[in-house]
């Protein structure tokens, strides 16, 4: 039996995706909302609330959300830390999944990246680098943000102490615990991920690809019929593949 959801964001290229993504799933889309709409007026009969928006609309959204006691799988991106705390306060109230990428292949590059940089000596110094189609409008991408948080969370580090975004004029050598990011945009590209390990003599990578949106699509519909099962929480892709 299909779970009804209301998706936010439907007019971007994500909430396409997601539509097109549901005629073959047990997730049927009741409603469909994007900004400026008023979201609750919408919610009757849903059972899950699917955003794939802009962040300055995921906290509104998650207040009505809790006041209904209704899921919410977030894929928006772009929220300072103090944004994000603001929502995160409401997981005491229902779950809620939010993911910077809801690819399968994505979310194994995830647990990878921490798993290297656990077994790896910090020698091993890590950079991201990330490219996306001229039209993203956020940079680091999410997916690029939760990489980083990755490897401070394997090696024990604070990400707002580690995370360096480009480098230009006279940086200096390289200092210890350092993560650098750094963003491309052009063309029509979909997703573009590597994590580098740069050791003395050699170096390990990671590396994901993304050619189609659909693959985003199938994991939020997947995370929605998830969460719906689920105590109040924040949770994440890698909750709901059984990786954490």
């Amino acid at each position: 039996m299909a779970i009804k959801a209301l998706l936010n964001g439907y007019k971007g290229r994500m909430g396409q995706a997601i539509l097109a993504a549901s005629e073959n799933s047990k997730v049927e889309i009741c409603a469909q909302t994007d900004i400026g709409d008023d979201t609750e007026a919408c919610l009757k009969g849903a059972e899950v609330i699917i955003d794939f928006s802009h962040k300055d609309a995921t906290l509104p959204l998650v207040e009505i959300a809790a006041r209904r006691k209704i899921p919410v799988v977030i894929g928006t991106t772009g929220h300072t830390p103090e944004e994000r705390a603001k929502i995160i306060r409401y997981t005491t109230q229902i779950p809620i999944v939010w993911s910077g990428n809801y690819s399968i292949g994505m979310n194994l590059l995830f647990y990878l990246t921490k798993r290297s940089a656990e077994t790896l000596p910090e020698l091993y110094e890590p950079e991201i680098t990330e490219v996306h189609h001229h039209f993203k409008v956020d940079a680091p991408s999410g997916t690029a943000v939760d990489l980083a948080r990755r490897i401070c969370e394997g090696r024990d580090w604070d990400y707002e102490e580690s995370i360096v975004h480009g480098r230009e004029g006279m940086t200096g050598e390289r200092k210890p615990r350092e993560i650098g990011m750094h963003a491309l945009r052009g063309g029509d590209i979909v997703g573009d991920h590597r994590v580098s390990f740069f050791g003395e003599g050699e170096r390990v990578e990671l590396r994901h690809i993304a050619t189609d949106r659909k693959i985003f699509a199938q994991g939020a519909l997947t995370s929605a019929l998830w969460v719906v099962k689920q105590a109040p929480g924040l949770y994440e892709m890698q909750d709901v593949m059984g990786l954490r």
